[in-house]
């Protein structure tokens, strides 16, 4: 029975994930991906002449929708519960403090210069709209080394527990396909359907994809890493001996391996010089008085005019009264402030459930990069803390900040383990893939998002009503317009938070317009 070029690429992609599929697509002459540059925002200059708008929450949603407000000319207001804008875009230094809701509060204690961003740290190339704005609002970028075959995968059930370099694990495991795909197509197995040009091509192809041998055999290459290094004299390279197939297969390794090949993740990664953070304080310059510091939001309300928005500032009570408003506020707070948003909103909120990741982060002297010639990019572990994620900043400096842990706490036998037992278990990560250098970690930081002061969740994990919920939300509650990275299709990344921004712009841009022409048209007939 034959086989189609559709089945034959899930089936390549099923064995060697996405970068197999991906090359094979090529070899046959299919189309590459691409992307397409974000809308710009549709509302003519002036069009918020004369109209207030009240924006709840200074993270990256708040922040563009008042910016691109502002920028048509309405009025705006943007209450911001911290003392500093970004919300869960925040970048720890020495002397910063992470405070959680039951009290708890750690002081950062660093080398002046280092940092770790303690909320988002990497800005894709496809995500055109920020990299817009960083263009837009002058925040200098460098890259972010998300990916190192240099770095490590481990598995207490693979290879005696020793870590693997990548380099190696991804190799070994293309060779091990690519042999075979090749026998299968020696074999005539896949003759119906593919013709014999494809095979030839293919054939060729997986020769310099795996690479294989003469006969159509992984025996190892360079590709995976040498015992012996070329170097001078007799000193000539001797490849390293290609792990089984059997190890590799072990789903501890898949994850590792594969998570580059996520959309959003296959490009360059880039960062802001100096801190993610780098980017809303740009937002909160151009801004200026607009943004209120330390106004927590108490009450909602419609009213005929809009919306009428209760709050505290420095201890006082204040009351401000807009056309409408921009609610950029996580789900998990606006459950605990008073509001009279629709039945059907308020199920949607009151149904949500937040996600809650942790990350910890330490200094060390860089033995990533002085002992084991690593330079940024993540290795992963099958049990225990992981990823361990290398700073790209500061390359060479003495010290740096490496996280030993960046996943799931909510839910899982980690959420209920004591700070010091949290340390302790991503001290034991660090020792696990660099035997000997878990001593040398020092000035820990736990970042547990579900705990963490007006933030409670990382990103949303589920609405009320699942994808209907989502409908609604989007949609708006008359003069309230919701935005954030919960409100779009790009969850947990900035890009998503500011997309929703400029659509809740564009909405109320739309309903300014039409009152406008509405009000136009009585006159005409009154006249």
């Amino acid at each position: 029975m034959g086989i189609s070029r559709r089945n034959f690429l899930m089936r390549v992609g099923q064995a060697g994930g996405y970068s197999a599929a991906f090359a094979t697509m090529q070899s046959l002459g299919l189309m590459p991906m691409k992307g397409a540059l974000a809308e710009p925002i549709k509302a003519a200059a002036g069009t918020g002449k004369g109209v207030k708008v009240v924006v709840l929450g200074g993270g990256i949603g708040g922040l563009v929708a008042a910016y691109e407000l502002k920028k048509l000319g309405y009025e705006v207001t943007l209450l911001e519960a911290r003392e500093r804008p970004g919300g869960r875009n925040w970048t720890g230094r020495n002397g910063t403090k992470v405070e959680f809701v039951d009290g708890t509060t750690q002081t950062i204690a660093w080398e002046e210069g280092n940092y770790q961003n303690l909320g988002p740290a990497r800005l894709p190339s496809t995500h055109w709209t920020m990299l817009g704005y960083c263009r837009e609002l002058s925040v200098p970028l460098e890259v972010e080394i998300n990916t190192s075959r240099s770095t490590l995968l481990q598995n207490d059930q693979a290879n005696g527990g020793a870590a693997v370099p990548q380099r190696k694990a991804i190799n070994d495991t293309r060779g091990h396909v690519s042999e075979l795909l090749s026998k299968c197509l020696s074999q005539g197995a896949l003759d119906a359907d593919l013709t014999k040009e494809d095979r030839e091509r293919m054939t060729t192809f997986l020769k310099i994809y795996g690479p294989l041998d003469k006969t159509g055999a992984y025996v190892g290459s360079d590709r995976a890493g040498y015992k012996t290094t070329p170097g001078a004299g007799s000193q000539v390279p001797v490849p390293e001996v290609p792990m089984s197939m059997h190890m590799l297969l072990d789903e501890g390794f898949w994850g590792g391996m594969l998570y580059e090949e996520a959309w959003d993740w296959q490009a360059t990664m880039m960062q802001p010089v100096g801190g993610m953070d780098q980017i809303p304080y740009a937002f909160a310059k151009s801004l200026g008085p607009v943004v209120q510091y330390s106004s927590p939001v108490t009450e909602i309300k419609k009213t005929s005019q809009g919306v009428l928005v209760s709050y505290t500032h420095d201890g006082a009570a204040k009351q401000i009264e807009a056309a409408y408003c921009v609610c950029a506020m996580p789900f998990s707070m606006l459950k605990k402030i008073p509001h009279d948003f629709s039945p059907a909103v308020t199920k949607v909120i009151e149904d949500s459930t937040m996600d809650g990741f942790y990350k910890i982060a330490w200094e060390s002297r860089r033995f990533w990069e002085e002992d084991y010639n690593i330079y940024g990019g993540l290795s992963f572990l099958a049990q225990g803390p992981s990823p361990v994620w290398y700073p790209s900043s500061r390359l060479m400096h003495p010290t740096g900040i490496v996280v030993s842990g960046y996943s799931q706490e909510l839910g899982t036998p980690f959420f209920n383990l004591t700070l010091e037992e949290k340390f302790a278990a991503s001290r034991s990560s660090i020792e696990k893939i660099h035997p000997g250098h878990g001593k040398e970690l020092k000035n820990p930081v736990f970042c547990g998002w579900k705990r963490v002061k007006w933030n409670e969740g990382s990103w949303i994990q589920s609405y009320g009503g699942g994808a209907s919920g989502y409908d609604v939300v989007t949609q708006g509650d008359g003069p309230i317009y919701f935005a954030g990275d919960t409100i779009s299709h790009i969850v947990g990344w900035q890009e998503g938070a500011a997309l929703s921004a400029r659509r809740a712009v564009d909405m109320i841009s739309d309903k300014v317009k039409m009152a406008r022409l509405a009000g136009s048209a009585r006159d005409t007939s009154e006249a």
